[in-house]
């Protein structure tokens, strides 16, 4: 297999048909990636939210679900200026492209996914055929965004084959739940990147890290573990997951 230079310098492997793809994920002991409250949880430290910031410095894509952007409303930037600055020494945009999906095209003009950041940091929302062009009718004027209909529902494979010909050699996969259990029942992540957060939530009516969904891997088919590392008070556990074959998923946000 190929590889191509991205981001920080890492070297990332070039597939044909997508992205290579980093599923980055922060959860508590008890699997949950937030509680039931309107506050967001923070499941990390400054010492890992800065490793996560040289995950998305190395990508050339940041996705999240749409459920994620009405939920948290994040910016999906590089925040480190020497990491801003080593991009543009490559001529590369400030922070990676932002990708979103979305079935029922529930989203404001006014989130940070489209207001944070430059013109020169594309917005991609992606979304069912039958409503690409009212989405497309929403966010007319805002800066870099454009609307990709894709059937009659959005597939991920789809997805990535279309950021991969647009150039994404390395997507960092970010949220939620209805991501992760897709790309993971897919086959469609080459690594994931778990932080385990010392403490429980304990609430089920909190999102978990995946939903229910047939996941090709179980206790006869075992991912890698590939690093275990201490980042201050939580553990960051790095999985590479061997291609494999769909096992069928859950729908879309």
């Amino acid at each position: 297999m190929d590889t191509t230079l991205c981001g920080e310098g890492r070297m990332t492997p070039v597939r044909a048909s997508r992205p290579y793809v980093v599923l980055s994920c922060a959860m508590s002991v008890d699997g949950y990636i937030d509680d039931a409250t309107d506050r967001r949880l923070l499941l990390s430290n400054e010492a890992d939210f800065d490793r996560v910031d040289g995950e998305r410095a190395a990508s050339d894509a940041i996705l999240v679900g749409a459920h994620t952007i009405r939920r948290d409303d994040p910016r999906l930037l590089v925040r480190s200026e020497a990491r801003r600055e080593d991009r543009a020494r490559r001529g590369l945009a400030p922070s990676p492209a932002k990708a979103t999906v979305t079935a029922s095209g529930e989203l404001s003009r006014d989130c940070q996914f489209f207001s944070a950041g430059g013109a020169d940091i594309a917005r991609l929302v992606y979304c069912p055929a039958g409503i690409a062009a009212g989405l497309a009718r929403r966010f007319e004027g805002l800066p870099g965004v454009e609307v990709i209909g894709i059937g009659q529902r959005v597939g991920l494979a789809a997805m990535l084959a279309d950021l991969v010909d647009r150039g994404v050699g390395r997507l960092l996969a970010e949220g939620g739940t209805r991501i992760h259990t897709q790309l993971l029942a897919e086959g469609l992540v080459d690594e994931m990147h778990l932080v385990v957060a010392p403490f429980f939530v304990g609430g089920s009516g909190a999102p978990r890290f995946v939903s229910d969904a047939r996941f090709p891997f179980d206790a006869a088919h075992r991912m890698t573990l590939a690093d275990v590392r201490h980042v201050e008070d939580v553990a960051l556990l790095r999985y590479v997951i061997p291609a494999h074959e769909p096992a069928g998923a859950s729908e879309g946000s």
